[in-house]
């Protein structure tokens, strides 16, 4: 994304910028600082993309199959918030400072239950977000719900918010729909 390596100082400040009025505390800023090295890779690759979606079982396995395919691409970097150290404990602030300098974000979503609702509030809301976000999402309509393994039991598995969200996206070109892991493979081919 960019070649030059972000500072402790530029992450500092935006980060205080998040934190409306309120500073870093003593701990936070060290583990801004340790994640300084921890950061590279994204501000190193050619790309980067920054992977969401639920990190229940077995929603999980498909993050990291997506993070998989997307790291065999040259030059990518593709990572999911857990992977970045967990000394943060404003996931808030870790969130937002991983979407600033990450150059595409990539939903994968499979329901309403958990996952990365919040960050679907945050990535509609600030446009600068909206504008890098390409969404995965899964659809059920073929599918016996009682042999899906996410416990998704209704025929309408997303929140009416939800839906806005997929159909602004869509009609962005950056709403993929699959089914079944394949076609979830074969969303990460059309990035």
């Amino acid at each position: 994304m960019s070649e030059d390596p972000v500072t402790v100082d530029e992450l500092a400040a935006k980060a205080e910028e998040y934190l409306h009025e309120t500073s870093l505390t003593p701990a936070e800023y060290e583990a801004l600082k340790q994640s300084v090295a921890e950061l590279t890779p994204i501000f190193s690759a050619e790309h980067s993309y920054f992977v969401l979606g639920s990190y229940g079982q077995p929603e999980i396995r498909r993050l990291q199959l997506v993070k998989d395919r997307l790291n065999r691409r040259a030059g990518a970097y593709a990572f999911l918030m857990v992977d970045i150290r967990s000394e943060w404990t404003n996931t808030y602030l870790k969130f937002r400072l991983l979407a600033d300098y990450t150059d595409t974000i990539v939903g994968v979503a499979e329901h309403a239950q958990g996952g990365f609702l919040v960050e679907q509030g945050y990535f509609t809301a600030l446009e600068e977000y909206f504008a890098k976000t390409h969404v995965f999402k899964r659809e059920y309509e073929p599918l016996d719900l009682e042999d899906v393994e996410t416990g998704v039991t209704s025929e309408n598995p997303y929140s009416g918010m939800q839906t806005a969200i997929f159909e602004m996206l869509d009609d962005g070109g950056r709403l993929c729909r699959w089914t079944t892991e394949d076609e979830l493979v074969e969303c990460v081919g059309t990035l």
